[in-house]
């Protein structure tokens, strides 16, 4: 009391004071006693018992160390001016369940110190079984366990609390795909961005208590983060902490197939890894030693980052090959005239499900971003008044999001140049989503980096079966030149192939000297030319077949004149 410093002591359940601690007059630094919990539903084993020399009760600071150590019980002793015990304070974990209301303590007292009667060891033993029966009775929605969303906007750049609403659904669209429950959102506005926590330290503690309370191992921010800010959230709040860029490789790990889009994934993560590699533990920075290692040496961490930079650079040399493969049969299909259609758009936009109906393929259809991570081609027929039925390779790509990852973008790169060659795009737009605009917008903004604006693009609304009438007479009058249909239904399409055909008619009138090379098996992935696609011209000729009779029928009229 003379020092006017709180004290505490961490007791263990056996009686034993495994801890002494000093603190100011506001508070404990509580030393590291290990990880978050032993077993799930258990709790720590320890109890804190600390004064509080002014007499005040149970502090913000008690009450998260509280909930986040899950510590047995915290209890506060209030002292008098003298320096005498008057009374204690104290809490315990209870189960909070999902309720926004419920609170994850229990706050009891003060009570005299002379009263204060507390079985611990009972107490806890009854605690821990309720927990277990909660646990057990929660259903569990997510292989990858739950998490919260934490959104911080900056008041001065935000674009108001509709835009903010838009950005955490497409967080949650992605926390879903990536296999995580999310069991709640978190919503700061702030004037800057906090450098070190982005969330104001008050903020931050509201949220270890509510992730306690929900039992919540993961927060997802929907913001990139720094390598610095990621290891002091996670160090403050013993939870596991990833940002938005992760959480994108994290589903294209999960979800890329081809060896191409393995090698990409793996690079983009190894890229975003490689800074954060300075941030672990202190461990690694034991020195080798040894007979040419004398001296400084190099420690653990400069080698782990070394291997890295190897492996970035092997990585970087497969996919130049692969790019290389990729080029030949781009330039094959280019001697061999044959035209070629992308389907691009943002992600979830139905560009699978389009190419399915359109060609009769089955390519893998989710309702989940990021279905489609490779190149998928098929054949198709179309046709034009006059030039017959003609094949086609429409492929279908990867899709696009709104500030993709710049270690994502440089890996698939060469994915996405797979569009560079062709001969139209059909820019595919999810006419149900309230974000429309901004995904075209995205899309565009990609297109053009990628430099590939100028291609010929066809506007396609698909999902319009979901749209209102009026909303779909307004979405035609504002796009006079685009196309709305339903990519499930092939009757709707009729009108996208018949566009796609008079795109390609001048190309079609140039070619149409020379015979048709067909595609060569190996260009494009097998598939199945489309049933009943349209077609104007309805001679069962094609239009080779017909020059080739041109061709006869002028030869024979020769011969004839030279008889005579």
């Amino acid at each position: 009391m003379e020092t006017g410093r709180q004290v505490g002591a961490l007791v263990h359940r056996s009686g034993q004071v495994d801890y002494v601690v000093v603190g100011d007059a506001r508070k404990l630094m509580l030393p590291d006693i290990g990880r978050l919990r032993a077993a799930e539903g258990r709790f720590r084993g320890l109890r804190l018992v600390h004064t509080h020399v002014r007499g005040e009760p149970l502090t913000k600071d008690d009450l998260v160390d509280l909930v986040r150590l899950r510590l047995d019980l915290v209890a506060a002793i209030q002292m008098t001016s003298r320096g005498e015990a008057r009374s204690m304070v104290w809490a315990h974990n209870v189960p909070g369940g999902d309720d926004q209301g419920a609170s994850p303590y229990r706050e009891i007292g003060p009570v005299l110190i002379g009263n204060v009667q507390v079985d611990v060891g009972s107490l806890m033993a009854d605690l821990e079984a309720e927990f277990q029966r909660a646990r057990r009775a929660r259903e569990v929605r997510a292989k990858d366990g739950r998490a919260i969303l934490v959104q911080v906007l900056e008041k001065a750049r935000s674009e108001g609390t509709q835009a903010g609403d838009v950005r955490v659904r497409e967080l949650r669209e992605l926390a879903r795909t990536a296999g995580v429950d999310v069991v709640d959102v978190v919503v700061q506005a702030r004037d800057r961005i906090d450098p070190k926590f982005v969330l104001g330290h008050g903020k931050l503690d509201d949220v270890i208590v509510r992730a306690m309370q929900l039992d919540a191992e993961t927060l997802i921010f929907d913001r990139d983060l720094s390598p610095g800010q990621a290891s002091a959230i996670a160090k403050v709040s013993d939870l596991k902490v990833i940002d938005r860029t992760q959480l994108i490789l994290d589903i294209f790990a999960q979800r890329a197939e081809s060896a191409d889009g393995k090698l990409q994934v793996e690079l983009a993560q190894l890229k975003y890894s490689l800074p954060r590699l300075a941030l672990k533990d202190d461990s690694l920075s034991r020195l080798t030693g040894g007979i040419g290692g004398r001296g400084p040496g190099e420690t653990k961490l400069e080698i782990g980052r070394r291997r890295a930079k190897e492996k970035v650079s092997h990585l970087e040399a497969q996919l130049k090959q692969l790019v290389k493969r990729r080029e030949q049969r781009r330039r094959k299909r280019t001697r061999e005239a044959v035209p070629t259609i992308a389907i691009v758009g943002y992600t979830n936009a139905g560009k699978s499900t389009l190419l399915n109906t359109l060609t009769g393929s089955h390519v893998l259809v989710e309702d989940r971003l990021f279905a489609t991570l490779d190149t998928r081609s098929r054949h198709l027929k179309v046709g034009w008044a006059g030039y017959g039925d003609r094949e086609i390779v429409i492929t279908d790509t990867v899709g696009f999001i709104r500030d993709l990852p710049k270690d994502l973008f440089s890996a698939f790169r060469a994915t996405f140049e797979e569009v560079a060659d062709a001969d139209v795009l059909v820019h595919v737009v999810d006419a149900s989503d309230p974000s429309s605009g901004d995904h075209i917008h995205a899309t565009e903004e990609l297109l053009e980096e990628l430099g590939l604006s100028e291609i010929p693009k066809v506007l396609v609304f698909n999902k319009t079966d979901l749209v209102d009438l009026a909303a779909a007479k307004l979405l035609a009058r504002r796009n006079p030149d685009a196309i709305l249909l339903t990519a499930t239904s092939r009757a709707t399409t009729l009108a996208l192939v018949e566009r796609i055909a008079k795109e390609l008619r001048e190309r079609w009138e140039e070619s149409a000297k020379t015979p048709r090379v067909d595609v060569a098996a190996e260009d494009v992935d097998e598939g199945r030319i489309a049933e009943g696609a349209p077609a104007a011209d309805t001679q069962s000729d094609t239009l080779d077949d017909m020059l080739r009779a041109a061709g006869r029928r002028t030869k024979k009229g020769k011969d004839r004149r030279a008889t005579r």
